[in-house]
C-alpha cells in the first residue's frame, strides 16, 4: 500500500431478507454475530436491524418491503432480490472451526473445504461456503 492509498474500512453490507428478525436470529445463533436494533425493528422504531461483524463492520438486514424506498440512485429500488455473489468472513482458526460446527449443528449445508483461495491477506489456508436462509452466500476462511 502506498502513502497515496487511503485507509478504507468496510462499514456495512445491506442484505435483502424476507424476515429480518429471523435473519438476525440465524446470524446470532449459527454465525455468532451480535444482533443490533432487533427489538427496535420489531417495535416499528427503525427500518431494519443489523448484526455486528466486527468493531467497524455490520450487516444490515433489510426487509424486501424496504426496496420501494431505495431512491439513492436510479434503479436502486429494483435491487431487492439481487444478492451479491458472496460475502467473505475472515476468522481465526478456532473461530473458523466453531462456525462450521454451529452451521452443521443447525443442518445448514456447507461446501467442501477450499485451500489457497486468494483474498485480502493473500492465499487463505482453508475456506468453505454456506447460504443464509434468504439465499445470500457467505464464504468463511482463515489465513493462519
Amino acid at each position: 500500500m502506498t502513502n497515496a492509498t487511503p485507509r478504507l474500512v468496510l462499514d456495512h453490507v445491506v442484505l435483502w431478507v424476507r424476515d429480518p428478525v429471523a435473519a438476525a436470529g440465524f446470524y446470532e445463533e449459527a454465525v455468532g454475530l451480535e444482533p443490533l436494533r432487533v427489538d427496535e425493528f420489531a417495535a416499528g422504531k427503525v427500518s431494519f436491524p443489523s448484526v455486528r461483524v466486527n468493531e467497524e463492520t455490520i450487516l444490515d438486514l433489510a426487509p424486501l418491503s424496504l426496496a420501494e424506498r431505495m431512491k439513492m440512485v436510479p434503479g436502486a429500488d429494483a435491487s431487492a432480490g439481487h444478492p451479491v455473489n458472496h460475502v467473505c468472513l475472515s476468522l481465526n482458526g478456532d473461530d473458523f472451526e466453531a462456525l462450521r460446527a454451529r452451521l452443521e449443528d443447525r443442518a445448514v449445508p456447507v461446501s467442501d473445504f477450499s485451500h489457497g483461495s486468494f483474498g485480502a491477506r493473500g492465499p487463505a489456508r482453508r475456506g468453505f461456503y454456506f447460504r443464509d436462509p434468504d439465499g445470500n452466500i457467505f464464504e468463511a476462511r482463515h489465513y493462519e
